[in-house]
Formats: structure tokens, C-alpha cells, sequence
């Protein structure tokens, strides 16, 4: 277990570059621009698996951003959350904007809040959880604390937003590292639920009597194969939390034979959840379908044919 001197001198002390070593710093400015030099990106696994929520990542997982993901997470590197935070944030505001504005982005929302239109929703970040004896070995919980960080940087900005760790294990699962597609799916089926009691603070908050609506967006620093975000969505679903969780049945959308249809197939599907506002963010996704679906991104826009984030959205 870490100690608070260990705390206090990541955050004060001259330290080293988390991303690449470089000294006196703890994220040089090559490593920041990797993380945070790119708009974030919606991103789907290569097979996208039913139940998927819509997820944005802020970076592709990969050299500096691996580095650094990891120097926070298992080296107990506490002053990194100070950049990752904000990274995840960017990934939360982009992956709420698509949610509320139908796909526009977050330029569209944000200028129907800022021309009084709307006051906006409740953004409530939750966190998926780590074992326990994962939280104690590495002396504490890292995306509990990109969650606070990342809620922290979003009100900052104005938002109304808040993290609620609500989300517990039912048991022991098996470490995931290691495990392909679907040993991770096998492994993690029904080991989320809500915390008992803990639905409330899932529930819409109230702004001068009445309620402001309420994002859902599960948050993690890594997305490989979607299984615990699916998992994670799967244990809000089954909270059934009164006005956050309304869905209507969503249409077929023909053959899902490539991985470009599948990934249509999710976003219909997600467009067509009714007021369902369950949505996700990660620091980063796996580089293969982060860099394609980032091509295809810069492919339509290029071509006129969307100015969102979402290419399949027209």
C-alpha cells in the first residue's frame, strides 16, 4: 500500500516524463500531443458485440498513451490523472453531445446551451470497477480516480457533472489480460450489478424544480473488445433506473457480414434507443479500430457527406 509521502512527492517533486522518461516533467509536451493532440473519436471493436453502448475514446492505445496509462495504473504514478483526467473528459463531453444532440456533435450542443435552448443534462460518469484485490496490490483504484478527475475537469467547463461509482463485482473473475474475445465475454457475463440502494444516485437531478435529464456514461481508461463497457451497460440496464432507462426495440438492419456493417448495425441501434442515455468514454481504444474508424472519419468528412463524429449518422 502506498504511503502519502509516496502521494505527495508525485505530485510536487521533479519526476520524469510518464509517456517517455523524459526528466523534470510529468507528461512532455511530445507525449501530451499524443494523448490530447487529436479530437476524440466514437470507436467500435472489431466485432461489436450486442448491447454495446456508443463509445468515444480520446486516443489510440499505443506507445506514449499505453506508457502513460500504465505508469498511473500499475506504477502508482497519482500526478497523471491530472492529464489522463482531462483526456477522458474530452472523450465524456464529445460522447454526451453525440447522445443528446442525435449525432451533431458537440459544436451543435453546446451552442443550443449557450443560446438558452436547453440547460443541458446531468453528465453522471461511472466508473467500471476493479477487483478488489487489484484495487489493494496496486494501492488504489485508477479509473475511480479518472472518473473524479475527469467530473472535476467537466464542471470546470460548466457542465453539471458528477462520478458515481455504483457499479460493484457479484464475485471473482478472472484477470482479463491475456484472455481473447471470447474468454473476456465468458468471463465477464453477469459479474456487474448496482450497488443495493445505489440507484438513486443514478436518477435525473433537479434544476429549480424540475428535472435536467441525466447522461449515463460508463468510463474506463481502455477499450480492447467491449466486453466490460457491454457488461457494465448491461448492469445499468438491469437497474432499471425510472426516467434514464426508457429503450424501444430497434430495427434489423440487414447482413452484419463486415466489420464497417456491424458497426452501422450498432449505431442504428443506438439512435433508435429512445431516450435511453446510456453512452461511453475511454482514455484510449485498441490502434486498429481507432486508426480505421479515424480514416473513415477524415473519408466522409472530406467528402462532404457528415461534419459529426459519427460517419454512419447522415
Amino acid at each position: 500500500m502506498r504511503g502519502w509521502w509516496e502521494d505527495f512527492a508525485d505530485l510536487v517533486l521533479p519526476a520524469e516524463c510518464g509517456g517517455c522518461g523524459a526528466p523534470r516533467t510529468h507528461v512532455c509536451r511530445r507525449c501530451r500531443e499524443a494523448l490530447c493532440g487529436a479530437p476524440p473519436l466514437r470507436v467500435w471493436p472489431q466485432r461489436v458485440p450486442e448491447g454495446l453502448p456508443p463509445v468515444t475514446a480520446a486516443a489510440a492505445y499505443g506507445d506514449a498513451v499505453r506508457a502513460l496509462l500504465l505508469a498511473h495504473k500499475e506504477r502508482g504514478a497519482l500526478g497523471l490523472a491530472r492529464v489522463l483526467g482531462p483526456a477522458l473528459a474530452g472523450a465524456v463531453r464529445h460522447s454526451v453531445a453525440d447522445a443528446v444532440g442525435g449525432g451533431r456533435g458537440a459544436s451543435a450542443t453546446d451552442r443550443s446551451r449557450e443560446q438558452g435552448r436547453s440547460p443541458g443534462p446531468e453528465v453522471v460518469l461511472v466508473p467500471v470497477p476493479s477487483a478488489g484485490a487489484a484495487v489493494r496490490a496496486r494501492g488504489h483504484d485508477p479509473v475511480l480516480r479518472l472518473a473524479r478527475a475527469a467530473a472535476g475537469t467537466l464542471r470546470a467547463q460548466g457542465l453539471l457533472a458528477r462520478s458515481a461509482p455504483v457499479l460493484r463485482l457479484r464475485g471473482a473473475v478472472r484477470d482479463q489480460a491475456g484472455l481473447d474475445a471470447a474468454e473476456r465475454f465468458a468471463n465477464l457475463s453477469g459479474a456487474l450489478e448496482v450497488r443495493p440502494r445505489c440507484e438513486v444516485l443514478l436518477r435525473p437531478a433537479t434544476r429549480t424544480g424540475r428535472s435536467v435529464g441525466t447522461v449515463l456514461v460508463l468510463v474506463d481508461d481502455l477499450m480492447t473488445t467491449g466486453a466490460t463497457i457491454t457488461e457494465a451497460a448491461r448492469a445499468l440496464r438491469a437497474a432499471d433506473v425510472e426516467g434514464v432507462l426508457t429503450t424501444a426495440q430497434a430495427p434489423e438492419t440487414g447482413d452484419a457480414g463486415t466489420t464497417e456493417r456491424r458497426a452501422r448495425r450498432h449505431e442504428v441501434r443506438a439512435m433508435t434507443r429512445e431516450r435511453e442515455m446510456i453512452t461511453a468514454a475511454v482514455v484510449a481504444a485498441s490502434p486498429r479500430p481507432f486508426e480505421i474508424n479515424r480514416n473513415r472519419q477524415k473519408t466522409f468528412v472530406i467528402a462532404g457527406e457528415v461534419r459529426s463524429s459519427s460517419p454512419e449518422r447522415r
